[in-house]
């Protein structure tokens, strides 16, 4: 791992390390498949999540542990698309918007980790050297892609509120090439978010998984 951490080139005055610019064009090409609804999303974004913990492992603790999540969610997403692909004729999920109780639910809990994982990285200020920004890249990532595994079309506006913060903070603490990454990452999401938004409003709806739901509760669009 030492070699991936090594200086690949410099672009803009920016120190490219091998590992920071492999580990985010995986991160692409997982962005990409998940766009087009493939089952591949899921071990590419484990494989980039795998590569960029070994890129902070040892003086970015906080960054380190959010990949570790990030590994722990991509092993729920294969699990979730696997088991809900056969629910459509296509072999793929069928994308659909979230309720207003599933809006509040990762909102709530969005809010509430982010402030606790801040406290956290502040108590110990060797996990992160911006405790409250690390903190909502952190949380906002791991919403982004539970809503992605759930097939719901907000995971598309979660990677955009990710990526306000994401660029500034990847190019202050000196991971040029995941800034210019998210960047990118904007535009695919602009791309994928329209096209998720039409099959969500094509293709038939599946049944929400909630307790005490009512059959009449319509899916909010």
């Amino acid at each position: 791992m030492n070699g991936l951490n090594s200086e690949a080139f410099v672009l803009f005055d920016q120190h490219i390390l091998w590992s920071d610019m492999i580990g985010n064009i995986l991160g692409l090409a997982a962005l990409t498949l998940g766009w087009r609804r493939s089952l591949l999303t899921w071990p590419v974004q484990f494989l980039s999540g795998l590569i960029l913990f070994g890129a902070f492992f040892g003086h970015l603790t906080g960054s380190a542990g959010k990949q570790a999540v990030v590994m722990t969610v991509a092993l729920y997403g294969w699990w979730r698309w696997n088991r809900d692909k056969g629910r459509s004729g296509s072999g793929q999920i069928i994308p659909r918007f979230a309720t207003w109780r599933e809006r509040a639910a990762m909102v709530g809990a969005a809010t509430v980790c982010t402030v606790a994982v801040a406290l956290l990285f502040k108590a110990y200020p060797t996990l992160s050297w911006d405790p409250w920004p690390d903190a909502y890249v952190f949380v906002g990532t791991v919403v982004a892609m539970y809503a992605q595994a759930r097939g719901l079309v907000e995971f598309w506006f979660a990677w955009l509120l990710v990526d306000v913060v994401g660029v500034p903070l990847a190019f202050a603490n000196g991971y040029a090439f995941s800034g210019f990454v998210y960047v990118i990452y904007g535009a695919l999401v602009l791309w994928g978010m329209r096209d998720w938004w039409l099959r969500s409003r094509s293709g038939p709806q599946p049944a929400l998984e909630l307790p005490g739901a009512h059959a009449s509760e319509g899916v909010s669009q």
